[in-house]
């Protein structure tokens, strides 16, 4: 789903394993033969399981997916075997389990904030910040469409989305209404979006703007002015953002906006995950 090149797979190990596993060494025990099973305690969405069978197969062992990333499994429910080496198999075992439990733990959270927004408006998407930790924003952004959601911005060089502060070096908001036109010609192949209060969007939308964001708005306010946007330009495209979570999604999505940007995604308390391993003589 989405690209993860292998030098970043070979960096996860690297950061676990430096040199060797020095126990199974040490033990006498890193040629004997073995299988492991990545497993769930708690019923939950997987992801990163693609990524654990391709770290698995780089260190020499064979790797079977029993669930694919996307699938719902049950408390107990085994989602990847690993057969190979002990040394092989302990150099794997927790690369494999972080990347299982935090990411399964996004997923399973997005999926939820996803099937709560479909229910009441099928038509609204649950959207991601960039706001994302750094250095492990590849990982997170395919565990949040694992889960159902889409990434709302990757990167300032992605989409022309405009603030306040933007605003504030040309001159304000009246400057930046007046130069709009001017704007619109150089965005080409890109959406204009506008980050606005209610006041502001009806004068952006007036003039001819792709998008609104609206950033700490409450629901009782959007109900108000999506309609009345609406009627000014039913292309305009409508999203929430600031503050939306598990709790309040569902309201903000009644409301008819097309999308509800969020951060609260990237933070999920990693999932109980375990391995089971065998000595296979």
């Amino acid at each position: 789903m989405v690209h993860i090149p292998d030098a970043r797979l070979d960096y996860f190990v690297a950061e676990d394993v430096p040199y060797a596993d020095l126990t199974t060494v040490v033990l006498g025990i890193a040629s004997a033969r073995g299988e492991m099973e990545y497993y769930t305690r708690e019923e939950c969405v997987v992801a990163g399981i693609e990524e654990v069978v391709r770290i698995a197969e780089k260190l020499g062992c064979k790797a079977d997916c029993l669930r694919l990333s996307g699938d719902k499994v049950r408390a107990n429910e085994s989602i990847v075997r690993v057969t190979g080496k002990a040394g092989d198999l302990h150099q794997v075992w927790k690369v494999g389990l972080n990347l299982l439990d935090h990411m399964s733990a996004v997923a399973t959270k997005t999926r939820k904030m996803v099937r709560d927004v479909h229910a009441v408006n099928p038509q609204c998407e649950v959207l991601t910040t960039r706001k994302s930790m750094p250095g492990v924003k590849d990982l997170l952004t395919e565990a949040i469409m694992v889960g159902g959601a889409f990434p709302h911005r990757m990167g300032l060089s992605e989409t022309v989305l405009v603030f306040e502060n933007h605003m504030e070096f040309m001159g304000g908001f009246n400057v930046f209404v007046e130069k709009l036109p001017e704007i619109r010609r150089r965005c080409i192949e890109k959406k204009l979006f506008v980050e606005a209060t209610p006041a502001q969007a009806r004068v952006l939308v007036d003039a001819g703007v792709d998008g609104i964001q609206f950033d700490k708005t409450t629901p009782e306010e959007l109900n108000a002015i999506v309609p009345e946007l609406r009627a000014i330009d039913p292309r305009v495209s409508l999203v929430a953002a600031g503050g939306i979570n598990l709790d309040n999604a569902a309201e903000y999505a009644a409301t008819g906006v097309d999308g509800l940007v969020t951060t609260c995604l990237f933070t999920a308390k990693p999932l109980d995950m375990s391995v089971r391993m065998y000595w296979m003589g």
